[in-house]
């Protein structure tokens, strides 16, 4: 059997913390229905916000700090194997698992500094860019004159556009000689947090691109549109020089006015909280990212505005999916590409003051079509093409 390297280990040391805090999480649930059950409150009302006493706090306590005290032993352990062990890269699975977990609980990872937590970096061909020296990625071919840089979607990483044989990153660097770069982060944290480092990890890179004519694409699928939306935001607003670059702008399947994925936990949330003896299950139902509960209306700032218009000199361009071959109400309104609705994908709002001006040139709808496989649809394929080798 193989010796495990720096990274397998690591991952080991944030899925064990993370069990010890589920554990300790738990047993607050348990506690908390036990104090109610005590106090017998009438099925309405607030919840119980007491800790038991006695023996039975007692042994709440013991069971929140006997894990407490499991993790640490493992954690110092296992630190020491560090030094010993040999570098390696992460296998899919394993980057598969980090990403699904960092959109799950991304900001609770990052908050607890656990080494779970994804840390944005841009790809190239899979490994990270080192963006102090980007011309080295050219290897002294003719430097292009566009880069586009692909933003995936929640739970997701920049392996994911690599779907069905069919990468619309490769494909365009084939057809259109463009540098295709991958961004790679933390999807459980805010959108507004995600759209502040993207913008600063563009700052660098073109500080340091040594070519003034290379422009900018950005193609941002779901999650990543509305990230990508923020960083030309949060750019303006901090005086960045990157934006001067940005010409196009493409949303694949992205729900600038929300999705019903976080509403449903929201509903829920709502329905446990009038009852004390179903509040303490709202534990669970607040577990999620911040990245998760921005997706329910769009936010895209961090003060919550959800309505952000489309960023000046830059031609944006919008792809919404229908997993149904009709147009029907039910369809448009309430099935979308399975996750996100018609009108959200194209930015319409019931406010027309809230919609964002994307002509209807610079849409395109695909029919029989779900979320991901815009990712791989070859009409998608053609008409981002199209639209990214346009004069801006």
């Amino acid at each position: 059997m193989p010796l495990p390297n720096q990274t397998q280990l690591s991952d080991l040391r944030g899925t064990a913390q993370v069990a010890v805090d589920a554990v300790q999480g738990i047993a607050d649930l348990v506690e908390d229905m036990h104090r109610t059950i005590q106090l017998l409150p009438g099925p309405l009302g607030p919840a119980n916000t007491q800790r038991t006493r006695g023996i039975t706090g007692l042994v709440y306590r013991s069971v929140r700090g006997i894990a407490g005290l499991v993790g640490k032993g493992m954690d110092l352990g296992l630190a020491p194997l560090d030094e010993w062990l040999p570098d390696g890269l992460s296998s899919p699975g394993q980057d598969a698992f980090r990403s699904a977990i960092n959109g799950i609980c991304g900001d609770y990872l990052a908050r607890t500094q656990n080494p779970l937590a994804l840390d944005m970096t841009l790809r190239f061909q899979g490994r990270p860019v080192d963006i102090e020296k980007p011309l080295a990625l050219v290897n002294g071919a003719q430097v292009p004159k566009k880069i586009v840089v692909f933003v995936h979607g929640l739970c997701l990483n920049d392996s994911h556009w690599e779907r069905d044989g069919h990468n619309h990153g490769s494909r365009l660097s084939e057809d259109l000689g463009c540098l295709s770069l991958y961004l790679r982060y933390n999807t459980g944290l805010s959108i507004a947090e995600n759209g502040r480092e993207l913008a600063g990890v563009l700052e660098r890179l073109f500080s340091e691109w040594k070519s003034p004519s290379t422009e900018l694409d950005i193609v941002g699928h779901s999650m990543g549109g509305l990230v990508a939306r923020s960083a030309c935001h949060q750019a303006q607003q901090l005086g960045h020089d990157w934006p001067r670059r940005h010409k196009r702008l493409v949303f694949l399947g992205t729900p600038h006015q929300g999705t019903p994925l976080d509403r449903a936990g929201h509903g829920l949330d709502a329905l446990l909280s009038v009852s004390p003896y179903l509040a303490p299950f709202m534990r669970l139902g607040s577990a999620r990212s911040q990245g998760i509960m921005d997706l329910r209306h769009g936010v895209v700032t961090s003060s919550g505005r959800t309505h952000v218009p489309l960023p000046r000199n830059v031609c944006s361009y919008t792809v919404a999916a229908l997993k149904a071959a009709d147009s029907s109400t039910l369809s448009k309104r309430f099935v979308g590409d399975g996750l996100v609705p018609l009108n959200s994908a194209l930015g319409r709002h019931r406010d027309a003051r809230r919609s964002l001006v994307i002509p209807k040139e610079r849409q395109f709808i695909s029919h029989q079509t779900g979320h991901l496989q815009i990712l791989s649809n070859e009409k998608v394929y053609q008409r981002l093409s199209v639209w990214l080798d346009q004069p801006a």
